[in-house]
């Protein structure tokens, strides 16, 4: 891509994200760019990154090891649906994904745990989540019993209306009162560890990042 196409479309990134300077955004579309590689000379092919593209990076560079959540997050990013992260859709979901408020998060989150997308998170849904999240304890007992004590638990805790299922208000409320609860079914955002690694390395010089920070 030209400089000046860069430099425009950087330009039109920026105006509409809340979270990175122009200097960030340019950095993230070269980094784009350079992760995308030959694909994009290729006729026909959608300019992004694929399912496995991006959960490789996710895995890679920020420590995520869950199927599920890092398919949800892959969703997360892709918001029209196409099954490819195009540069907005990184830019974006960088932003709220790096440095997003906790208004921001708390919607993400509960988006990604939403796994039928019904404005609800149910038992079901918990229990499949804590299920893959949580290592596998060789024992006597039978691990989803545990589980489904676990998912009552977490209940108890935060369906404050009681109805057997977190709602959006319930999940906020909780979230509220204990931060920690934010990412209760599985780690869908980045630890500050491998956030700051990220950040310092593509922000110094996208062109030097490499996979296994």
């Amino acid at each position: 891509m030209n400089r000046k196409k860069l430099q425009k479309l950087t330009d039109t990134l920026t105006k509409n994200c809340r979270h990175f300077n122009t200097y960030e955004v340019n950095c993230l579309v070269s980094l784009f760019y350079t992760l995308v590689g030959d694909v994009a000379e290729r006729p026909g092919a959608v300019t992004g990154l694929d399912r496995n593209a991006f959960r490789n990076i996710l895995h890679m560079t920020f420590g995520m090891t869950d199927d599920m959540i890092m398919d949800r997050v892959f969703r997360g990013f892709d918001k029209d649906n196409d099954g490819c992260v195009n540069v907005a859709e990184w830019i974006s979901g960088l932003s709220l994904f790096l440095r997003g408020s906790l208004e921001e998060k708390m919607k993400y989150c509960f988006e990604v745990f939403d796994l039928n997308g019904d404005g609800f998170i149910s038992k079901e849904e918990m229990f499949h989540m804590l299920k893959n999240s949580l290592l596998k304890q060789p024992s006597e007992e039978d691990p989803d019993e545990g589980i489904k004590d676990l998912v009552e638990i977490t209940l108890k805790k935060m369906d404050h209306d009681h109805d057997g299922k977190l709602s959006f208000a319930d999940y906020e409320q909780a979230v509220r009162e204990e931060t920690l609860l934010l990412e209760a079914f599985g780690p869908c955002l980045p630890d500050p560890k491998s956030q700051m690694e990220f950040e310092a390395q593509v922000f110094k010089d996208p062109h030097e990042f490499s996979y296994d920070m």
